[in-house]
């Protein structure tokens, strides 16, 4: 009898001392989880996230390792995305090759990689006869960048292109992506003068292209109002020239030919006035004298994002006033 007893307390010390391991086990874990958890969380609430931006890597000659120095800096904190803007310099071959090999080094890129044209990629482009190039190299370009709906890169984002419409077929270039409560979108919109050619004769492809991206950037504010989007941001190489405009600067506009970014400027103002939202502008067209250090110029509701430098990357913080805001200190070109 004694012995039963015995054995009995025993087998309920066993009992207990498992259900505490199990109990320590289930807090152990619970303790590990809760951090993440909590920080996945507070990151949903917050809604905050940051993309990279590539300025034009080329301004002064063709030098790989610049685009490559921009690409490994841009990355490094884990961007949603990073957006590129132009491929190469006006002073290098207009060549498949080229456009191979550059396709091949944005797209080894470790976060999602957009593509925005830059007016040295194609408008500026010769044939061996010393003619323009343009149409047969953007379509080159279209064929090889935008052959699908996604981003470049290890990691790949999906994009609605524009020549999703039968109508703008060929227009593959412009691309929008949504993070968040904000609405990305590339628009081709080349620094000289938006390709505007003053040659005699129909001007087709300025023309036809200016059709197109009126009927995108329709698209994009009507997309961003329906949505209830926080933000809407246009990458573009080209700058449309709103800080010239009466009511955001005191800088006049001086143009001595046809400005090539009227239509497209008009259009954006007015858009943007009916929007609630915040819209940001970023282009790499340097119309005067580069800032030490990129900044955001707003007016309204209307930020303008001039960037010279070698990268930038942009914070998104849904609870700021602004919306959008440079991190920290941007590496600059020596």
């Amino acid at each position: 009898m004694m012995h039963a007893a015995r054995a009995a307390v025993r087998l309920v010390a066993r009992v207990r001392l498992a259900r505490t391991g199990l109990a320590l086990s289930f807090a152990a874990c619970a303790l590990w989880l809760a951090p993440a958890h909590a920080e996945s969380k507070a990151e949903s609430r917050a809604g905050g996230f940051q993309f990279g931006v590539i300025g034009h890597s080329f301004k002064t000659g063709a030098d790989e390792t610049v685009l490559k120095r921009a690409i490994a800096g841009a990355t490094q904190g884990n961007p949603a995305f990073v957006v590129a803007t132009g491929v190469k310099a006006v002073s290098e071959p207009c060549s498949d090759k080229l456009y191979t090999g550059r396709h091949a080094l944005l797209n080894a890129s470790s976060v999602p990689m957009v593509v925005s044209l830059a007016g040295s990629d194609w408008s500026a482009c010769l044939n061996s006869a010393g003619r323009s190039n343009a149409i047969d190299r953007l379509n080159r370009l279209r064929e090889l960048f935008y052959r699908d709906s996604e981003t470049l890169g290890a990691k790949r984002l999906p994009v609605t292109r524009l020549s999703s419409s039968a109508k703008f077929r060929s227009y593959a270039e412009n691309a929008h992506w949504q993070v968040g409560k904000v609405l990305f979108a590339t628009i081709n919109l080349p620094a000289n003068n938006n390709h505007y050619r003053a040659e005699a004769g129909r001007n087709s492809e300025y023309e036809d292209r200016l059709v197109a991206n009126r009927a995108w950037l329709h698209r994009l504010f009507n997309l961003a109002v329906r949505q209830q989007m926080e933000g809407l941001v246009l990458f573009s190489d080209g700058d449309v020239g709103l800080e010239a405009e009466p009511g955001f600067s005191l800088l006049a506009r001086f143009e001595s030919k046809r400005d090539g970014f009227a239509e497209p400027r008009k259009q954006i103002k007015t858009l943007a006035s009916k929007f609630k939202g915040k819209v940001l502008l970023v282009d790499t067209q340097v119309v005067q004298a580069a800032e030490k250090e990129p900044s955001i110029h707003w007016q309204d509701n209307v930020g303008h994002l001039n960037l010279a430098a070698d990268w930038t990357e942009v914070r998104v913080a849904p609870a700021s006033a602004t919306l959008f805001a440079i991190k920290g200190p941007a590496e600059t070109a020596p």
